[in-house]
């Protein structure tokens, strides 16, 4: 047990469990996204859905723990690197090199630490606002009283401070993503040039669909006002 303790304190350790850790919440904002989605289906879609997971009672306080800790983990394991090779440049980062292949040195990479300790701010307030926000009690189809959370989100976005400030973490959380998925599989062995290369490429691609969906939410919510005139939006 100590000399695994020690290994996943080492560099090259916390470098593995960031990538294991940034996986893992890279599946939690895939199905974050679909669940956040039923906004636009039936009127009574996104209260069902979380509903459904008020429902699962215990089960969901050590789901959100284990999510809590994941990101945590993942920001000090972050931080922890970035301090790390900081000490070990004392130039400041004011020079960037590589060895052996191009450098992916960019916006996204150099600013990980930065729009990591953003985005977990954000978290905070985003689960002060909806989890513990207040909601008026509705009656489903099925007869059963759920929090009117779709309510809630129509109410927030269309307020242009939390329409645009969630516009622009989330923007941020492009350029994390975009590298972090690039970054954690790499971490975990796929090292050859070509593959490099592919998972990049996917990285982008996941980083983009993902946010434009998260993105698209508030957007949409802010400029229809979240009328069920607006075509997406059914009506109750």
């Amino acid at each position: 047990m100590p000399s695994f303790i020690k290994a996943i304190n080492s560099q090259v350790g916390r470098k593995i469990m960031t990538g294991i850790t940034g996986i893992g919440l890279m599946l939690f904002l895939i199905g974050h996204i679909v669940g956040n989605l039923t906004i636009f289906g039936a009127p009574e879609a996104f209260n069902i859905y979380t509903k459904t997971l008020e429902d699962l009672g215990p089960l969901l306080y050590v789901i959100e723990a284990g999510l809590a800790f994941f990101f945590l983990y993942h920001t000090i394991l972050g931080v922890s690197i970035w301090w790390n090779r900081r000490k070990a440049r004392p130039e400041g980062y004011k020079k960037y090199q590589t060895k052996g292949g191009p450098s992916h040195q960019s916006l996204a990479s150099k600013s990980m630490v930065y729009t990591g300790i953003i985005i977990l701010v954000f978290l905070v307030i985003h689960i002060w606002t909806f989890k513990f926000g207040d909601t008026e009690m509705v009656k489903l189809a099925s007869g059963e009283m759920a929090r009117d959370l779709r309510a809630l989100v129509i109410e927030k976005f269309t307020d242009p401070l939390y329409a645009f400030g969630y516009t622009f973490v989330l923007s941020l959380l492009i350029l994390h993503l975009s590298h972090g998925f690039w970054s954690a599989f790499t971490s975990l062995s796929m090292k050859s040039k070509e593959a490099s290369k592919k998972v990049q490429m996917g990285a982008y691609g996941f980083a983009i669909v993902i946010m434009l969906a998260f993105i698209f939410i508030p957007l949409y919510i802010y400029f229809t006002g979240g009328s069920c005139d607006a075509a997406l939006i059914s009506c109750n």
